[in-house]
């Protein structure tokens, strides 16, 4: 029998909880992103993370714009920030939020932030773990709940709850850095740093929620598989 959770009603119960604060979280990041938006900030978003780059030391990681919308990464292995056209050119509190907070990526990969390095190193190993993990639950469970190929799926997608899970600690340290830096370096006062608040947390649950949809997800498939046979 084709099994895939996305056909299975428990799947979505399981789930459940972190679907809905998906949704909260993409409301609230989208509410406080075009409230702070609206409130004018002293430095584009480009130059705020130069200005933050620059006062530690980062003269080398550059800052790029790139298409689309909250788009904005930093990139450890090019050395480079990238920022979306809007955090790149607006003088928003907004821009400046995002762009801090991609500058206190960079930050912490020159200061070899322990979480960051074990977060990067996961990276191939949660790509595998999201598409071939998946691929072999399935297939484990088409060929009559076959054991090894189940476990070994489920191996491999408890990798993608590992990055998730130290992904956290990154962001939130992040985001505690960028707050910091623009109020220590002027950018912003102690009144604007509550609109900026709204935007960094807003987006904090968005990690949450992904990082609590994979470890209920890694939990469903726990209970369907835990004997080694589907339960259908």
């Amino acid at each position: 029998m084709f099994f895939h959770p996305m056909f299975d009603p428990m799947y979505f119960l399981f789930i459940a909880p972190a679907f809905l604060l998906g949704l909260w979280a993409q409301f609230r990041i989208h509410t406080a992103y075009a409230q702070a938006q609206q409130l004018a900030a002293p430095l584009s978003g480009a130059a705020a993370a130069r200005h933050i780059l620059d006062s530690a030391g980062l003269n080398d990681v550059e800052i790029e714009e790139i298409p689309g919308q909250l788009s904005d990464h930093y990139d450890p292995r090019e050395n480079v920030l990238r920022l979306s056209q809007a955090v790149y050119e607006n003088r928003t509190l907004a821009a400046v939020g995002i762009a801090a907070h991609e500058a206190g990526h960079a930050i912490q990969h020159a200061q070899a932030y322990a979480p960051m390095l074990v977060r990067n190193a996961a990276v191939p190993a949660a790509g595998i773990g999201s598409n071939i993990g998946m691929l072999l639950i399935i297939i484990g469970a088409i060929l009559n709940a076959n054991p090894i190929l189940i476990y070994l799926g489920i191996g491999l997608f408890s990798c993608v709850v590992f990055f998730q899970l130290v992904n956290l600690p990154v962001e939130f340290n992040a985001s505690s850095r960028a707050k910091a830096q623009l109020v220590g370096l002027g950018i912003i006062n102690q009144e604007e740093l509550g609109y900026v608040n709204k935007v960094l947390n807003a987006a904090a649950l968005t990690y949450v929620a992904a990082t609590l949809q994979a470890v209920l997800t890694l939990l469903y498939f726990l209970m369907r598989f835990g004997g080694g046979r589907s339960r259908d």
